[in-house]
């Protein structure tokens, strides 16, 4: 092995989750790898424990018997009893929800998660080389090739860490494995098209067709985003969009015509895959809790079927493929 190939093997990157055996994320039985940051901040964000680069502490606070453990093992001093007479334990480098203010930053040493007798404590974030992240890929090589799976990265945001991206898709495509990415295209360029080069299939959203309101749904604009989508088909890259709905913030068939009309001049392009929708669902809402988190939506915006279908049948008439991703 080369100095630069061991060199590449061994670069870092910061991960959250890795998830086996998902049939939503590409084509066949895939590996997702989910990336650590993200640069926007949806209302209706469903990996919460993805939007920053930093280890972070997920606590199941019911599960708290306030027994102390974490406190002395934590070599930066995140947890403490708030005061000797109530005897709660409170965790974190901030706890807005318990009005204290203390600006630590986890270093991820997970000391205070293997002392917890309850499991109360979970860090979020772990450093991985490329070659440890392939050890993994690679127990479902099977797997891949029986259903025509393969790897997918997402996040938070993959295109946030693109050198540890580029260089672990190349070595997938390398072992043969089929690639994808998911990504809100919030990025440079240069950065989309290094990364380009190793990805059989971008999953890409389109989260609001109206650059100021998709500004006030994630925190930023969206001419980047529908550039890159733009410069991606012309350039022949395979890509499927996706299309959040969330109830009340996108689903209008005025937002949704607007986007469909968007999406027609790739109509004639092969590589233009089609567009799955991704309807609203709740399941990350218990995460926000565990983060100490404030989930700013409280109304249920799920949809029902027939709405779904409705919706379907309006984006076939635009005579686009669409797919309805229904977990």
């Amino acid at each position: 092995m080369s100095t630069e190939t061991s060199s590449i093997l061994e670069r870092k990157a910061r991960i959250f989750n890795v998830q086996k055996y998902s049939i939503y994320d590409g084509p066949g039985v895939r590996t997702l790898i989910f990336f650590k940051g993200c640069p926007l901040r949806c209302l209706w964000c469903s990996n919460p424990e993805g939007l920053v680069r930093k280890y972070q502490v997920m606590v199941k606070e019911d599960l708290c018997i306030n027994c102390g453990n974490c406190i002395p093992v934590c070599p930066v001093h995140i947890h403490c009893f708030l005061n000797e007479e109530d005897g709660q334990l409170r965790f974190r480098s901030e706890t807005p929800r318990h009005k204290v203010k203390r600006n630590i930053d986890c270093i991820g040493c997970r000391k205070c998660e293997i002392v917890c007798p309850k499991q109360v404590l979970s860090i979020v974030g772990t450093d991985k080389t490329i070659s440890e992240v392939l050890e993994i890929i690679e127990q479902d090589m099977l797997f891949y090739h029986s259903s025509g799976g393969g790897v997918t990265l997402g996040g938070g945001e993959v295109t946030a860490q693109p050198e540890f991206a580029t260089n672990l898709l190349m070595e997938c495509k390398r072992m043969g494995i089929h690639t994808a990415i998911e990504t809100s295209g919030y990025v440079k360029l240069d950065s989309l098209l290094m990364i380009a080069q190793f990805t059989d299939l971008f999953l890409y959203d389109i989260k609001q067709i109206d650059s100021e309101r998709h500004y006030e749904l994630t925190g930023v604009r969206n001419e980047r985003i529908l550039d890159n989508l733009t410069e991606l088909i012309h350039r022949g890259f395979n890509v499927k969009v996706r299309m959040p709905l969330i109830r009340g913030l996108n689903d209008s068939e005025d937002t949704i015509g607007k986007t469909l009309e968007f999406l027609q001049s790739f109509k004639t392009y092969k590589n233009f895959q089609g567009i799955d929708l991704l309807p609203y669902h709740k399941l990350g809402i218990n995460k926000y809790k565990q983060l100490d988190m404030l989930y700013t939506i409280t109304e249920d915006l799920s949809f029902k079927e027939e709405e779904l279908d409705k919706i379907e049948e309006l984006i076939k008439g635009y005579d686009l493929k669409v797919e309805v991703i229904r977990h």
